[in-house]
């Protein structure tokens, strides 16, 4: 169905973020290769987990699903990205395009809860050794994480559901390597101000609230390693929660400047760098 300049199709064209120079090619290789150590890391974790009985704990188990959440997600994004790549067939279908969509932004914004859910888990395990017990039951880590499912799954519906409802100018060339919302925006003759408006209070439900639950989390975390009269237990309560720390820091950065932004502000080209990385983001 075509009208003007407006066309409806279900194709759309990745452009990429590799050519087929030396230098574009030894890059490719070494996303694969990086592919290949978060995939094999994240599936040993989770089988670990899974098989030994003395790691059935609220912390591991919440450790476990983080690393099923960052597999899924890599495998979302870097199979189809390769494909294109090798075969040097760019098109991807609406059908496709709305299925990387929908799982890109429901697997990070349960991650946004979980790792919420973790920083309570070490805050609870620190700050309230004796109740830790009664307060990070099996049932309440089960709950936490059907929650973050459950609301990434949500915002992702929410956001897919409007994406695919604008309309489209005759040029469907998305500047990214997978299909992203951020990428749909520009290529829509559809007014998407108050789409845009609308984006960004899911943002703030999705990214504000979970930030900082972390920071008073680890506040309190801070406060009770001061008072701790043992170097030893000091430092075993800061390796504990510094890894957390690092990767939170750089996953909502990366987060918050993709989503919390107005679309007329992005460029291709800081949106391609910043969601490369966000990917790869090893668990806690």
């Amino acid at each position: 169905m075509e009208s003007g300049n407006q066309i409806f199709s279900p194709v759309f064209v990745l452009l990429g973020i590799f050519n087929h120079s030396p230098t574009h090619t030894f890059l490719f290789i070494l996303v694969l290769g990086i592919f290949m150590v978060a995939f094999m890391g994240n599936s040993t974790m989770v089988l670990l987990i899974y098989l030994d009985t003395q790691l059935h704990t609220p912390m591991y188990f919440l450790l476990s699903q983080l690393s099923l959440m960052d597999l899924m997600l890599i495998c979302t994004i870097v199979p189809k990205m390769a494909f294109n790549y090798l075969s040097g067939r760019n098109s991807i279908s609406l059908a496709s395009c709305g299925t990387q969509i929908f799982f890109y932004v429901s697997l990070l914004g349960a991650e946004c809860f979980l790792l919420a859910a973790m920083a309570y888990d070490r805050y609870v395990a620190i700050c309230h050794p004796l109740w830790y017990p009664i307060l990070k039951n099996q049932k309440l880590c089960v709950l936490l994480v059907v929650a973050s499912w459950i609301l990434g799954s949500l915002d992702s519906i929410f956001v897919l559901a409007a994406a695919l409802s604008f309309s489209y100018y005759s040029s469907l060339e998305i500047h990214h390597f997978f299909c992203d919302i951020a990428g749909l925006l520009p290529l829509s003759c559809t007014d998407t101000s108050a789409f845009e408006r609308l984006l960004f209070i899911c943002c703030v439900v999705m990214l504000i609230l979970p930030v900082s639950v972390i920071i008073m989390s680890y506040s309190h975390v801070l406060q009770a390693e001061l008072l701790m009269g043992s170097g030893e237990s000091q430092r075993k309560a800061f390796t504990t929660c510094s890894s957390h720390l690092s990767v939170v820091g750089l996953y909502y950065r990366a987060a918050m400047f993709m989503y919390m932004r107005p679309a007329s502000t992005h460029t291709a080209e800081q949106d391609v760098t910043v969601s490369a990385f966000t990917p790869f983001s090893p668990p806690c």
